[in-house]
């Protein structure tokens, strides 16, 4: 997940990359020390990598894993106040938010900055959006004039004008989705794309299930809407008719959407039209001039995930009075907005997140604002935090992990008893083809025309989203820049983006327990080596085998070869659809596929890779584990999670990742090394016979 703030526009990358841990939410963090070097090499070389405080050695390993490597730790690291989850992301996390604290305190108190400069940008971005009492001061005036504006239309077209004006400006998405990016059969040529969305909860299941749980969020998020509304004068009665107005309204175009699992799917979400064709499709929508509101002009052609979508909200534009779509409107200016406003809007959007989520208490301000310029100008701040917080040895050695890695998945997909000597050509040549990124980007944005000032937090990031649009849509008609990132440089995540077919890790990632300079190979390889496995694998799961080596969605493979993939991995569904989360939930197999694939692969190519170093070949105990041992309890560690229950039933509605306990234990007992390490025998909870066990890459 990004460190993106709630009214960035979609930027292209978001929509192909598939992520190492969470696909969407929110970061999370706590107040602690950074006053210690990212890779201070004293401080970590007397730790116990492997700590058997965190285990519960009472536990056999081979009927729960997942207790037996974290028990202790879980019972005694609670969710946090203001935390939805915690785990060992969260604990890396908060490492990261408080160094990129530390830095941006120092640039806001810096007073002898030079104007212009990285500092002096950065300081007065975060020095404005901690100055609390001028943003309280102006309550709802700096989006009186958008609100009279959005609810001043007059006619359907008027709507759709305003809807693409408010999207420029980075006021949500109303109606519809829209960024820019590579053509997925063309792969060298940006092209506009439409996608569903219009909504607001978090998925359209929100919308359509009348269960319990989902009624409780629905009235939260109606009181959320009626909230926001008579903070700006609305009497109440209206403002709950206005709740009931747009809730009905999203709930239509939620109708009309594709759920998770379909959206998954590279060919079904391609459709290519002419921009003249699509306005045939939508007669109530004409997409030329539109799309010139949204500042695109001389394309030809668009791309559609679900035209299905487009004629639903086509039939909308002309049947929903126009004073609904005035409200509708009006609501995509204030749910924007409300996060950066006086502080009464700014508690109403917690009482909304905390139904969502459970989270007990708000993030601190500080907290908040850190991500927020990390979002919004994060190439300036990466700058700061790669001179204060990495060295470069960090990044040689992950390259040459990266290497090994390469070299583990070349053997593995040769030694592969299911695919043909063609496919496995075809998938060679991809692999030797992926291009890694690491730590932080070569070429630095510097948001060139990027007006910031010390004294208007709201402004700044009304313009940093409006530069953001004009930067995205910029892409047009240029060659496909390979040197962008999809990630700032703080963030403790990984991704691959298959149009790209790009593995990339910031450099927020390269800490223990991912990785540490000081750990051993089974350490390092159980972590961040698998996650490097994993962003490979991405490459070759359910969706992302679909694209060849030039990053072109294109069929490579045999018709046998995919039937038999197909097969494995249907198993491998069946496997996940089996874990139970919550009451009666359960892990979405289909949804979580491509991670779950992710996970299998990458672990078996860590440790291949592993099995290649010294230690891998030696027997030699450390602490009192074997090196396997060490191996498969540093990939345990990197899982360990206590979640709210809120957060963990939305978990399996909108992430595509399995919870924490199971991404532990589901792919170690797929793998034979597993059993061996810690004897795991036929009477153990775990056990899968040999020929049940799942081997895919």
């Amino acid at each position: 997940m990004t460190k993106q703030h709630a009214n960035k526009p979609v930027s292209n990358w978001k929509n192909y990359l598939t992520l190492l841990l969470f696909g969407a939410g929110s970061l999370c963090a706590v107040d602690a020390s950074a006053q210690s070097a990212q890779y201070d090499a004293g401080s970590t070389k007397n730790k116990p990598f492997i700590d058997k405080a965190n285990m519960d050695l009472s536990v056999d390993p081979g009927d729960n894993f997942y207790e037996y490597a974290n028990g202790n730790w879980v019972k005694n690291n609670p969710v946090p106040a203001k935390e939805t989850r915690w785990g060992s992301f969260n604990e890396l996390r908060d490492f990261n938010i408080n160094a990129v604290k530390s830095l941006l305190t120092a640039a806001a108190n810096n007073k002898n900055a030079a104007p212009g400069s990285i500092e002096k940008r950065v300081g007065d971005f975060y020095a404005a959006a901690m100055d609390s009492n001028a943003i309280d001061k102006l309550g709802f005036t700096p989006i009186k004039a958008d609100l009279k504006r959005a609810g001043a239309v007059k006619k359907p077209q008027d709507v759709l004008n305003e809807a693409a004006y408010l999207r420029t400006v980075g006021f949500s998405s109303p109606m519809f989705g829209f960024y820019v990016g590579q053509d997925r059969k063309d792969v060298t040529n940006m092209v506009p794309q439409l996608s569903q969305g219009g909504t607001t909860l978090p998925d359209r299941d929100y919308y359509l299930k009348d269960d319990a749980r989902t009624q409780k969020i629905q009235d939260a998020y109606k009181t959320y809407i009626t909230t926001l509304f008579t903070l700006t004068g609305v009497p109440k009665a209206k403002a709950q008719k206005n709740a009931e107005t747009i809730f009905n309204l999203e709930k239509q175009l939620a109708e009309a959407q594709m759920s998770r699992v379909e959206m998954r799917d590279p060919y079904k979400t391609y459709n290519k039209f002419a921009v003249a064709d699509l306005s045939k499709t939508t007669p109530n929508i004409n997409w030329k001039p539109l799309m010139a509101k949204m500042k695109v002009t001389g394309e030809d052609t668009v791309l559609v995930n679900n035209p299905k979508f487009f004629k639903e909200l086509n039939s909308l534009v002309a049947s929903v009075p126009v004073s609904d779509w005035q409200t509708y409107l009006q609501w995509n200016v204030l749910k924007a907005s409300a996060p950066y406003l006086s502080k009464p809007f700014v508690d109403a959007n917690f009482a909304y997140t905390q139904a969502l989520s459970g989270q007990k208490v708000p993030t601190p301000r500080w907290q908040k604002m850190s991500s927020l310029t990390d979002g919004s100008i994060g190439e300036l701040l990466g700058q700061l935090y790669v001179k204060e917080y990495f060295k470069p040895e960090a990044k040689a050695r992950m390259q040459d992990m990266i290497s090994n890695l390469v070299k583990a998945y070349e053997i593995r997909i040769k030694n592969l008893d299911w695919m043909s000597a063609e496919t496995k050509e075809k998938a060679l040549a991809k692999l030797h083809a992926f291009t890694p990124k690491v730590a932080y980007p070569d070429n630095w944005k510097n948001y060139e025309g990027l007006d910031i000032s010390r004294k208007s937090f709201f402004q700044n990031v009304k313009n940093a989203d409006t530069w953001a649009y004009n930067d995205m849509v910029s892409q047009l008609g240029k060659p496909v820049d390979r040197t962008r990132w999809g990630m700032t440089t703080p963030t403790v995540n990984a991704y691959y983006n298959p149009v790209m077919n790009e593995i990339v890790f910031p450099a927020g990632i390269l800490q223990f327990p991912f990785f540490d300079p000081n750990a051993d190979d089974a350490v390092n390889y159980g972590g961040i080596g698998a996650v490097i496995g994993h962003e490979i694998s991405h490459g070759f799961d359910d969706s992302g085998s679909q694209y060849d080596k030039d990053g072109t969605l294109r069929n490579w493979w045999t018709e046998e070869d995919r039937a038999r993939f197909k097969e494995k991995a249907e198993a491998l569904q069946q496997q996940y659809d089996a874990y139970t989360v919550l009451d009666t939930i359960h892990v979405n197999g289909k949804l979580t596929l491509g991670e779950n694939i992710g996970d299998l692969g990458g672990l078996n190519a860590a440790y291949e890779a592993f099995k290649m170093t010294e230690q891998g070949q030696s027997n030699e105990k450390i602490d009192g584990f074997t090196p396997d041992q060490r191996f498969f309890l540093a990939w345990a560690q990197v899982w360990r999670t206590n979640i709210l229950p809120e957060s963990a039933a939305q978990q399996i509605v909108t992430d595509p990742h399995s919870p924490g306990q199971y991404r532990t234990i589901g792919a170690p007992v797929n793998m034979d090394a597993w059993y061996k390490a810690f004897n795991v025998t036929p009477d153990d909870k775990l056990y899968k016979k040999p020929e049940d066990r799942i081997r895919l890459w």
